[in-house]
């Protein structure tokens, strides 16, 4: 039986500039903050990463080759503009020569704007925590779409606001590695209304656009159905999936994630006058990422020390994962996803959905030239039928982007975990399509499982 998905359903797959493109001082590139970030850390860098840079018509010969007709791709700021403010031509010559190919190879561009990689020079400006931050990236937005605007309708402010604020300065795990919850909050803030300015930057240069933000959910499962565990998930769910939806959506900051957060005293002063209504501009899309779900319990000292990953979150904690893991240790419960969409369909009210990424980390077996990869074959297998499941009941799913199309760096974690599905050899940059890159393609040509 097929599992067949609805005409005009988008296949495609996802990258992030810092992640492949290498060449971090190539063409007066300015540094941004994971470079500096690895640097510090002497954690293994972007550079050359999948030296995509130079290699950029190969990789976009294999979406050709597999028949992938979609492309989500970021453009770096730090190439773009090096100090955030002053274009570079030759950084955004790249991008002009990389839609280009795309195209004449029949792959229809999406274009992501901020996927972590902040100008160093505007971290030294105090990062996202300084609100100035947000028309500087509206006119970063604006610069980019003049020059693409022609050949590119697909339009995503920011990716997963989420990490750059709360990893990137909340615990400090992502660049630029600071450990401040009050700064976090407000970084998470000036983020959503970076997405806002960008957003009305976008429409008011004219042209057909389709404007959409990238945000990763995390469902709350817990192991007690009592009123202790509820508030858990609860306090879990708001911070973590409704700190950046439901502005967005026009409602505001829930009041009990306010009252949640009130302890740090940095959130609501940080939201001027006319700033919520900056950030619910219209969507025509959501982008929406999913990998995992978390497991939320309560503590009874509400003081307590938590591994909860989020900033502020008293009283609570985070269990670990279980059952059947990837190889970065996350839980693998496609049934999570099918409920996440259904939730996201109406707490929404109907706003179209995009997959833009989906996948997991897992170890390659690479014999005589081939790459077998069965489990992650077997992960994407489930995951496409979640999201049929959730079509099938109603869920308004307009496409899928397999993260990754490449082996690539990830992030802290550095050159250690493989999402791709194409084989990188790093010391070579040899390309080998695996058996998931195989399995996706059959995906597309059939337009269902």
């Amino acid at each position: 039986m097929t599992l067949g998905f609805p005409d005009g359903f988008r296949w495609g797959t996802a990258t992030a500039a810092y992640q492949i493109e290498g060449s971090t001082t190539a063409d007066g590139r300015g540094p941004s903050i994971w470079d500096t970030f690895t640097a510090r850390s002497g954690l293994a860098t972007g550079d050359p990463a999948c030296d995509h840079y130079r290699r950029y018509r190969e990789d976009i010969g294999l979406l050709s080759e597999l028949g992938i007709p979609y492309y989500r791709f970021s453009v770096a700021w730090s190439r773009i503009m090096p100090d955030g403010r002053t274009v570079e031509p030759r950084g955004l010559a790249f991008y002009d020569r990389l839609v280009d190919a795309l195209l004449e190879n029949g792959v229809t561009p999406m274009v992501t704007l901020y996927h972590w990689d902040l100008p160093e020079a505007l971290q030294a400006e105090g990062g996202w925590p300084n609100r100035e931050l947000a028309d500087l990236f509206a006119d970063y937005a604006l610069t980019v779409h003049k020059v693409l605007s022609d050949r590119v309708q697909q339009w995503t402010t920011i990716n997963e606001p989420f990490c750059a604020a709360f990893i990137g300065y909340g615990n400090g795990d992502h660049a630029p590695g600071i450990q401040d919850e009050g700064a976090a909050l407000v970084a998470g803030h000036n983020l959503l209304l970076a997405h806002g300015k960008a957003a009305q930057a976008l429409r008011s240069d004219g042209g057909e656009q389709e404007v959409s933000i990238v945000l990763n959910f995390a469902p709350v499962l817990t192991d007690v159905d009592d009123a202790a565990h509820r508030e858990a998930a609860r306090k879990f769910d708001f911070l973590h999936n409704r700190f950046f939806l439901d502005p967005l959506l026009g409602r505001g900051y829930p009041p009990e994630l306010l009252a949640d957060l009130a302890h740090l005293g940095t959130l609501e002063p940080a939201i001027a006058d006319g700033d919520l209504e900056i950030i619910a501009q219209p969507l025509d899309v959501l982008g929406v990422n999913y990998y995992a779900p978390a497991r939320a319990m309560p503590l009874e000292d509400p003081e307590a020390d938590s591994n909860c990953p989020l900033p502020g979150l008293r009283g609570m904690d985070v269990q670990p994962p279980r059952g059947e893991l990837t190889s970065l240790g996350w839980e693998q419960r496609p049934e999570c996803f099918t409920e996440l969409l259904l939730w996201l369909q109406e707490h929404c009210d109907g706003l179209p959905l995009v997959i833009a990424e989906n996948g997991a980390a897992f170890e390659d077996e690479v014999v005589e030239g081939r790459v077998h990869d069965e489990k992650r074959v077997r992960y994407f297998a489930d995951h496409l039928a979640a999201v049929h499941a959730a079509i099938e009941r109603g869920a308004d799913v307009r496409g899928y982007m397999a993260w990754s199309l490449l082996d690539n760096f990830e992030w802290a974690m550095g050159y250690t975990q493989r999402f791709g599905l194409v084989h990188v050899d790093f010391e070579t940059q040899e390309r080998v399509l695996k058996d998931s890159a195989l399995f996706y393609a059959d995906v597309v040509a059939r337009n269902g499982l």
